[in-house]
């Protein structure tokens, strides 16, 4: 039997918490016709480093799936992933709900999770 370890080589991840108090942006969305509320932590730098996506309309199934994929890239923030890889990973995700927003600078998305990236990147592209 066989294991595949891989060494670690001089470098452990670390996780760079947010401070307990933190400024926040909240942004209030419309894709397709179904609302909801986008709100990013931020560092002192003004760096993101968390993402809460709340989306009304949604059963419970669909909201979880969108609170963990929010957990998950708050991790990868924290843990210094560049936003402009994450952005460039899940621009242009393609499922319901999608088409034209109430955003005149992002007029058309391909999904919720679109909206988001496109909006990071919009508010945020010059910080990676």
């Amino acid at each position: 039997m066989t294991t595949n370890k891989t060494a670690h080589i001089g470098h452990q991840p670390y996780r760079s918490r947010l401070p307990d108090e933190r400024q926040a942006i909240t942004h209030k969305f419309n894709v397709g016709g179904h609302e909801g509320y986008l709100t990013i932590g931020l560092y002192k730098s003004g760096r993101p480093g968390e993402v809460f996506i709340h989306v009304s309309k949604h059963g419970a199934t669909m909201s979880g799936l969108i609170d963990g994929f929010a957990t998950a890239i708050s991790l990868c923030l924290q843990y210094n992933v560049p936003l402009d890889v994450l952005v460039d990973k899940f621009m242009h995700t393609q499922f319901e709900p999608q088409g034209i927003t109430t955003n005149p600078e992002i007029p058309h998305v391909t999904s919720l999770i679109d909206y988001v990236f496109k909006y990071l990147k919009l508010k945020f592209g010059d910080l990676s």
